[in-house]
Formats: structure tokens, C-alpha cells, sequence
């Protein structure tokens, strides 16, 4: 963090001293550099590069730094306007729009502006995450022979091998697919068991992501009903009688976002119910590294108790490491592994080698066991932190379940909320949170929010955004729900 910091500092020095030299002038040299402002060499390489990066110098290998030449006068912008009827054109004959909203999305990668309490993050902070293990293992990863070569298409067989002893149950290696994150796993699934057009079956509340690859697919989001034992059995099998449906797309483990658990009872109920109705069951596994503390035992994937190739398993890296540590895996058995193969080919060829072999390099050293503890003891302190201020704070919000995993709470908004307007007013004050509208395929039952506690710096914080958003309910929330404040 300090080099990251001093390397940013050393760049807009630089910036400002650019005026100093013509265009095509020679910087001082790196040694000088190095001299001038007590830096170490990594620190001047790295804010040249980014100063090249931004156009405003240039490097020459053995010569040094100059600085750019100044950029001519932009061409005018050209009519795009008929684009909007080129896109709209070719989609008018289809079932369902392919157009794709990513705003629901868009609220959990968007970095809010300094000072602002992060509740809408879908990461883990950075000082949560495991920088100097990924570092290490990435610079071992790029020593191993053969590391910047081109990898298997399927991906390295040790790494499938250790996301298939991590599935459990009979899943081999030859089952996994090495794809680069979940989300991505997530689209060749949904591409490869649904034409557009078909329906799909997803939960309600559901993760929004999943919900903007469906329709990107021009497939037909149907919701089914989760409580807080996971999705409702005899609503699912009424869903697939309805629709014809071939595909339900599910987390049963800390579900995105209400952090429900498929009760065991319902476990056989789903794999039976998808089976008579000749589906597939999209197995979402996003957070099982993200475990809390307290949680206990966790049940196994849904994907190691099927024998006949129902479940179609996503499995991911990247919620307990990095955002940009993207590697995850796909797993199925049977003719529909060939189709999914095929359909990543297409669209990826292959994760690139480097970070295979670094994901190998960290899931095998002993650092990766003692980063889970660690994020499993703090994850579970913030949670408490949260729900105990906003019990005390904001007691007219309704916490209907605390999860034993993950990263957010899930809380109904008292009736009448605008939501909306919510957002607005919490950004004002200081903080950002994510809006429940999103989550849901069809119309919401009530409004929601969902509060991470995972993307913040730690309980300092996670209090100063429950206060920040205390103001912001003042100002929005029905005079009713005001009165339960307590004083």
C-alpha cells in the first residue's frame, strides 16, 4: 500500500514539472530521479509508466524519458445516430430484448468518491485480501517452466484437479473447466442450456448479475420465491410445470442477497423436482471461502450428491482473494461438458497461463489456509458490528436473517419507501448503499437494502455508515417508520 502510494505521489510531481521541458525534452535520468526524491527505482519506473500511460511522456529503452510531443487537435465527432436503429433493427423479430442494463451490476464495481463509506461493495477490502501471498504467488507462477506458454484449453489438470477435490462427491478433474470468474462461467452456462427466447428460472431476490446475463441471452427471467431455508420446493416445481423452464439458476449456500441456506430437507427436493422436469440445476457456489466464524459445518455442493448430471457447478477464486484475481471453475458431467467446452472456446480460448499458475501457487502454499481463518474471524466481527448498529440505529429497518457467511446483510425497507430516493439521499450524507430493486425479476414484494460489511476499512467505519445513513432515513423514510427511532 505504501509503494502504491508513494508511486501515485511521485507522478503528479512529475506531471507538474513537465512544463520545465519542450515537447521531445529529456527527462533527468531514473538514478536522478531516484536521488531527488528518495524513492526507490520500482517507485520512478512505475510513475513513468504511468505518466506514458497517460500520453504525457515517452520511454525509450537505454535512452530514458522525454517528454511527449503535444497531441494535435481531435477530429470532429461523427453521427452515430444510426446505430440506434441498426441495433433495434436486428432485434425487432425477438422474443425477449437483448438489450442489457448493467446497472444493477454497475452498483457493486463502482468505486464510490473519497470519503464515502463503501456499503455497496462486492469485494473484500484491501486490507482483507491476501496481497502479499497472490504477489509471491504470482512471482513463483512466472518462474515455473513453461509459464507464459499457451495452456490447456480446459485448463491446467492440477487446477481442475484441486477445484474437483474441493466439489467432492465423484466429480473428476476431466468434469472441470478452468474459466476465468464466475461471471464468466455463469454466461457460457446460461448460453449453452437455453436458446434465446426460453425461460429461465431464477430466485427472487437473486443475484443482479445473473439476471443481466439472461437477458443479454435474450432469455426470460422467471422468479421463484426463496425464504430463509433457500427456495421454495413446490413453488420451483409449479414454475417448471408453468413455464416448460430447462434450467434453474441457484446459490443454496449464504444466497446472493438474502444469505439463506438450502435446507437440507429441500436439497433432494430441488435435484428430483429439476430431474422429472428434464432441467438443469446452475449450481452458483460464490461464497463457501467466505465462511463466518460461527458457522459450523457447511454442507457439501449440490453438485457432489448428483449422479446423473444435473447440476452444472460455478466455483470461484475470486470473492476471497482479489477482484482481480479471476479464476474459477465449471463443472458438469455428461454430453452438456462438450457444449460448455466449446462454447468458452469460442468466446475465451483459454485463462490466460500466468494466473492458472499462480492460482496453483496460492491455493498450495501455507498462506491460503491462514488467509481463510483470518477472513472467516473478521468477516464475522463486522457482521456483528453492522447488526448491532443498525439494531441500535436504524431499528425500522428489518433484519429477518444474519447469515453465517458471505458478505452483506439483506434488510426490508418499511412500507412506502422510496428506495430511490433512499440512494440519493445516503450518497448525500456520505455513504453508498446498494437498492433492492435490482434483485428482483419481476415487481419487488417491498422495498430492500443490501449493506456489505466486507468492502469498508473495518468497525470504525462500518459505524460511521450506519450513522451516515441514520440522516439519510431521517430525511426520506415515512414519518411512522421515524417514530421507532429510539431517543
Amino acid at each position: 500500500m505504501q509503494e502504491r502510494s508513494s508511486v501515485t505521489d511521485l507522478a503528479e510531481r512529475l506531471r507538474q514539472e513537465l512544463d520545465r521541458y519542450s515537447p521531445g525534452g529529456k527527462l533527468p535520468s531514473s538514478r536522478a530521479l531516484v536521488d531527488r526524491f528518495r524513492v526507490s527505482p520500482v517507485t520512478v519506473s512505475r510513475a513513468l509508466a504511468q505518466l506514458a500511460a497517460e500520453g504525457l511522456v515517452v520511454t525509450r529503452p537505454g535512452a530514458g524519458a522525454f517528454r511527449a510531443q503535444a497531441r494535435t487537435t481531435a477530429a470532429a465527432a461523427g453521427d452515430t445516430s444510426w446505430q440506434e436503429v441498426a441495433l433495434s433493427a436486428d432485434g425487432a423479430a425477438d422474443l425477449v430484448p437483448r438489450s442489457v442494463d448493467a446497472s444493477g451490476v454497475l452498483v457493486s464495481l463502482a468505486a464510490p468518491a473519497p470519503g464515502v463509506v463503501e456499503f455497496n461493495g462486492g469485494y473484500l477490502h484491501p486490507t482483507l485480501q491476501p496481497e502479499r501471498a497472490m504477489s509471491a504467488a504470482l512471482a513463483r507462477a512466472g518462474r515455473r517452466p513453461g509459464a507464459w506458454g499457451r495452456p490447456p484449453t480446459e485448463g491446467l489438470p492440477e487446477l481442475r484437479e484441486w477445484f474437483a477435490r474441493n466439489i467432492g462427491g465423484a466429480v473428476t478433474a476431466a468434469e472441470v473447466l478452468i474459466t476465468a470468474g464466475g461471471q464468466s462461467a455463469l454466461t457460457t452456462a446460461l448460453r449453452a442450456l437455453a436458446p434465446p427466447g426460453a425461460p429461465v428460472l431464477v430466485e427472487s431476490p437473486t443475484y443482479p448479475g445473473m439476471l443481466a446475463i439472461a437477458r443479454s441471452a435474450g432469455l426470460r427471467p422467471v422468479p421463484v420465491p426463496v425464504d430463509a431455508d433457500g427456495v421454495r420446493p413446490a413453488l420451483l416445481a409449479d414454475a417448471f410445470r408453468a413455464t416448460g423452464a430447462r434450467v434453474f439458476v441457484c446459490q443454496p449456500l449464504f444466497q446472493n442477497p438474502t444469505g439463506a441456506v438450502l435446507a437440507p430437507e429441500r436439497r433432494g427436493e430441488v435435484l428430483r423436482i429439476a430431474r422429472e422436469a428434464g432441467a438443469f440445476v446452475v449450481e452458483d457456489d460464490f461464497v463457501r471461502r467466505l465462511v463466518h466464524e460461527d458457522a459450523g459445518p457447511l454442507p457439501r455442493p449440490l453438485a457432489a450428491d448428483d449422479t446423473d448430471g444435473v447440476v452444472v457447478h460455478v466455483s470461484s477464486l475470486t470473492k476471497a482473494t482479489s477482484p482481480s484475481f479471476r479464476v474459477s471453475a465449471l463443472a458438469a458431467r455428461g454430453p452438456v461438458l462438450e457444449r460448455l467446452r466449446a462454447i468458452q472456446i469460442v468466446d475465451t480460448f483459454f485463462v490466460p497461463r500466468p494466473l492458472q499458475e499462480a492460482a496453483l501457487e496460492l491455493v498450495g502454499s501455507p498462506a491460503w489456509p491462514r488467509h481463510l481463518r483470518t477472513i472467516s474471524a473478521e468477516l464475522k466481527t463486522r457482521r456483528d458490528t453492522m447488526t448491532t448498529a443498525l439494531r441500535l440505529g436504524l431499528p425500522e429497518l428489518a433484519l429477518p436473517h444474519i447469515p453465517s457467511g458471505g458478505y452483506h446483510l439483506w434488510l426490508r425497507l418499511p412500507d412506502g419507501t422510496d428506495e430511490t430516493a433512499l440512494t440519493a439521499a445516503a450518497l448525500r450524507a456520505g455513504v453508498a448503499i446498494t437498492p433492492g430493486r435490482p434483485y428482483f425479476s419481476a415487481e419487488p414484494p417491498a422495498g430492500h437494502l443490501r449493506l456489505s460489511f466486507a468492502a469498508v476499512a473495518g468497525a470504525g467505519e462500518i459505524a460511521e455508515g450506519v450513522r451516515r445513513l441514520r440522516t439519510a432515513c431521517d430525511e426520506v423514510l415515512p414519518a411512522k417508520s421515524a417514530r421507532l427511532r429510539p431517543t
